[in-house]
């Protein structure tokens, strides 16, 4: 296998070992991952360096606390306190709040999703700082959290229901993140393709000395009417460059 393709493919083992284990992972399992690679002290230095920037402790966790923004972290100063009120069970409480959720008890399934409630901020925090607000990752969490809830009949233990909710929280986490990143990446295009057309016809403009049509562009530049029609609409008519097409 290509050094590289297996560079990637350990790396990536390494991370999800580590997500299992609540996003840590000993010094001695990544040493032994990459043994096959035989990396350099410098070389495994800036894999920890990776690794620690994915909010990934070696030996021990890391503070989930100094990778927040500052209005993330005003969010959950409010978001908390608010929280602050929350019933504080014993093991076995929890256990039997649980049990009775599981057997579809209404008043169990709303007491175990107040439970959990703290769970889901911990997992927003794993997520934070990929380009989306931890109000939203909370959100997301909380609406999987209360779905969770109702799933709970196809479970045999109690000690399966936390794992169960952390991963759909997880899952509600990771998606929402892809959908928000693709959204982006849509809206980059199409900012991308205006641009191109504002560009074209600030040239076209300079060189003809007044303001160019949709033909004249299109004839001009290699763009097609369509392109240019929707560069302009979607721009709100402001590529000043180019005579309205609706008034012609």
């Amino acid at each position: 296998m290509d050094r590289e393709v297996l560079f990637g493919k350990t790396l990536e083992a390494v991370r999800k070992k580590a997500k299992e284990q609540g996003n840590v992972i000993a010094k001695e399992d990544v040493e032994l991952a990459f043994a096959e690679l035989d990396l350099s002290e410098g070389q495994l230095a800036l894999v920890y360096e990776y690794l620690k920037k994915h909010k990934i402790g070696i030996g021990e966790p890391v503070d989930l606390d100094d990778y927040l923004e500052k209005e993330d972290i005003d969010y959950l100063a409010l978001y908390l306190e608010e929280l602050k009120g929350l019933p504080q069970l014993s093991e076995g409480q929890r256990e039997a709040v649980t049990l009775s959720a599981m057997a579809g008890d209404i008043s169990a399934k709303k007491q175990l999703i107040s439970l959990h409630l703290l769970d889901v901020v911990d997992v927003a925090k794993l997520y934070a700082g990929q380009g989306v607000m931890i109000e939203d990752l909370i959100g997301e969490g909380n609406v999987a959290l209360t779905m969770g809830v109702e799933m709970l009949g196809a479970l045999e233990r109690p000690d399966e229901v936390r794992g169960m909710l952390g991963k759909l929280m997880m899952d509600a986490m990771e998606d929402y993140i892809a959908e928000q990143t693709d959204v982006k990446e849509q809206e980059r295009k199409v900012a991308d393709r205006v641009n191109r057309v504002a560009d074209a016809a600030k040239e076209l403009s300079e060189e003809l000395l007044k303001k160019v049509t949709v033909e004249e562009l299109a004839g001009e530049s290699g763009l097609s009417e369509e392109e240019i029609r929707d560069a302009v609409r979607i721009s709100g008519q402001k590529i000043e460059e180019i005579e309205d097409p609706t008034q012609s």
